[in-house]
């Protein structure tokens, strides 16, 4: 994911919050909800955006015919999160969270062809493309660090783990991904204390440990015009922004 697109989402992510605060600054006289944050164990849920990518590692393979092939991810799209809370207390500080769910979304992947040429009649061998949906089931743990409550606001910083498993179908197309990936994420959020639940914006930041790339690929041993493109990389990575309300 870029720059640019890294902006939009903290621009968004800075409006909410700052609707928050104010809202939050004009009931400061109120002290709402006292004693939510000294329950042992309590639950909620949550929705929101995720924004999926993968990180790519080409490694320059020239095909017996003279093409050189190379994938990235140019552009993506939001997509839609849905997730279940439970929240056990540590500490005054210190939460044990874990937060189920479901994460739906794709990325697009271009392939283009370095010793080809724009003009060619058949674009097929100067440029490729790939839509990969994925319908992830998750199960992050997080660590939530709060700091000391102000009024109606407590600002907190989370690390932690995530697993994830693609229910999506499998397909025969140029690149296959692995259904099962652990990430680790870090985050930030602020709990606004409303009248009769709390609201929680966050921002997290999930980065992928497993390579991704499915190398055996018997489907395409008759096909090699396909099996070029996983020929052609060494690793896939995912990575992910997940924007996130939760309500409490």
């Amino acid at each position: 994911m870029d720059l640019t697109k890294l902006r939009h989402i903290a621009w968004i992510v800075l409006l909410m919050l700052g609707c928050a605060v104010a809202h939050a600054q004009d009931n400061d006289m109120i002290l709402n909800r006292p004693y939510a944050d000294t329950k042992p164990i309590h639950f909620g849920f949550s929705v929101g955006m995720n924004f999926q990518n993968i990180a790519i590692t080409n490694n320059g393979l020239i095909t017996d015919d003279g093409e050189e092939w190379y994938a990235d991810v140019p552009s993506n799209s939001p997509g839609f999160s849905v997730n279940v809370l439970a929240d056990y207390r540590i500490a005054e500080h210190f939460n044990l969270r874990v937060s189920p769910g479901l994460y739906f979304g794709n990325k697009t992947v271009r392939f283009l062809n370095h010793r080809g040429n724009s003009e060619w009649a058949e674009q097929s061998h100067y440029k490729q493309s790939q839509n990969i949906k994925s319908t992830y089931i998750v199960v992050p743990i997080d660590l939530k660090m709060s700091a000391k409550r102000y009024h109606n606001m407590r600002p907190y910083f989370t690390v932690g783990a995530m697993y994830t498993g693609d229910l999506a179908k499998d397909r025969s197309e140029q690149l296959k991904l692995k259904n099962n990936d652990v990430m680790l994420t870090v985050g930030m959020g602020c709990d606004f204390y409303m009248p009769f639940f709390k609201l929680c914006p966050e921002i997290k930041f999930c980065f992928g440990l497993k390579n991704l790339l499915e190398k055996n690929r018997p489907d395409l041993e008759d096909n090699p015009e396909m099996l070029r493109f996983t020929q052609s990389v060494n690793k896939i990575k995912s990575n992910m922004v997940v924007v996130t309300f939760y309500f409490e």
